[in-house]
């Protein structure tokens, strides 16, 4: 007599085929290199109706490893898109970037927190708590319109735009949900409180966050390139310092109660400073990207719980869903960049491309765990 088959057995057949499926099958219908997130989503879906099959994960109630799951992947994610960028060049080139930051994401969340409000009926505190969730953009599903792998050279403007975006502006989303949090907390919105705010969460936080991650980079650089001289870890091929670098910028920073999202996407960039040419980033960059890629296997879980999920959906919500997508992003990216260098076809494919996930996951994660 045949013994029955452990649960936990037939969920990882049930994983395994759900990601080769998820990269192969588009490459048969479209002969094009996969972007399997979706597939990913639906897999896991179909895979917990698998009879024998363990209890599909409920991020409702116990959202705390769905926390941790989405802060390590995003924090890796972070530290390769740094990694990627082979030229900082002039001021000029980040424009687009810093108009993206600087006024598409502000308007980003107010634009959903007036829907939010208007259509939701949120609380002021909701609706901006809202709006913060779904600004930033994803630096792991966005990396197939960033720039390519370090060394490859030829770093097209829009993609530049897009790379740089995706690795400031999930750091620069915190603040606006401690901002949530705070109002939420204190009932009320009053000028001590937007003080503090800007003095502590928006000013000192994020300052925290690049000193953490200069410093961090800087460092690991040396150990990297330079110490012990003539035998530095360079030459070891270990690609694991990636993801030892990117684990340790980011925890160091948040002790010091800084933005560690921040501090991993700036340790990135000022490691591949310290030897801009040297083949080892490559190696540090694929090996934090093979990382990240199988990180993305949350996207199986997601997909589990979205029958969960999707039974609370109503269709204010799904109206957000369609605005912030169709609507918000291009209309807040388009006018963000009104006048900059890029032209306009240039500035449509920017304004399009605000790719969320992960780190949206991730943020909500958070916020459920915390309240």
């Amino acid at each position: 007599m045949v013994a029955p088959t452990a649960p936990h057995i037939l969920l990882l057949v049930g994983i395994g085929v759900a990601i080769i499926l998820a990269n192969w099958l588009p490459r048969l219908f479209s002969g094009l290199e996969p972007a399997g997130s979706a597939l990913l989503i639906g897999a896991g879906a179909l895979v917990f109706l698998i009879p024998g099959m363990p209890a599909a994960p409920d991020p409702v109630a116990d959202p705390r490893p769905w926390e941790w799951a989405s802060e390590v992947c995003v924090v890796i994610g972070l530290f390769g898109v740094g990694l990627r960028i082979d030229s900082l060049a002039t001021f000029r080139r980040w424009r687009p970037t810093a108009r993206l930051l600087l006024i598409a994401m502000p308007l980003t969340i107010a634009a959903i927190a007036f829907i939010g409000w208007w259509l939701g009926g949120l609380t002021l505190a909701g609706a901006l708590l809202l709006g913060a969730l779904l600004a930033p953009t994803d630096p792991v599903l966005a990396s197939d319109v960033q720039v390519g792998p370090p060394l490859e050279g030829g770093e097209h403007p829009v993609r530049f735009a897009l790379t740089a975006e995706a690795g400031l502006n999930d750091g620069l989303a915190f603040p606006f949900v401690h901002l949530a949090l705070a109002i939420a907390a204190a009932g009320l919105v009053d000028v001590p409180l937007l003080l503090g705010w800007a003095w502590h969460d928006l000013l000192l936080k994020v300052a925290l966050g690049i000193a953490g991650g200069v410093a961090c980079g800087w460092l690991l650089a040396r150990l990297l390139f330079t110490w012990p001289r003539g035998n530095a870890l360079s030459g070891s091929e270990a690609g694991i310092v990636a993801l030892a670098g990117a684990l340790a910028s980011y925890g160091l920073t948040e002790v010091i109660q800084g933005y560690g999202f921040i501090a991993a996407f700036v340790s990135g960039i000022v490691l591949r400073r310290g030897e801009a040419h040297h083949h080892f980033n490559r190696r540090l960059h694929d090996f934090a990207e093979s990382i990240e890629r199988a990180l993305t296997a949350l996207l199986l879980a997601l997909g589990a719980a979205a029958p969960r999920l999707l039974a609370n959906l109503d269709v204010a919500g799904a109206a957000i869903g369609l605005a912030l997508v169709l609507v918000v992003r291009p209309a807040v990216g388009l006018l963000a960049l009104a006048g900059s260098d890029l032209r306009r076809r240039k500035r449509l494919v920017v304004a399009f491309y605000g790719i969320r996930g992960i780190g949206s996951i991730y943020y909500l994660s958070y916020v459920a765990s915390a309240t």
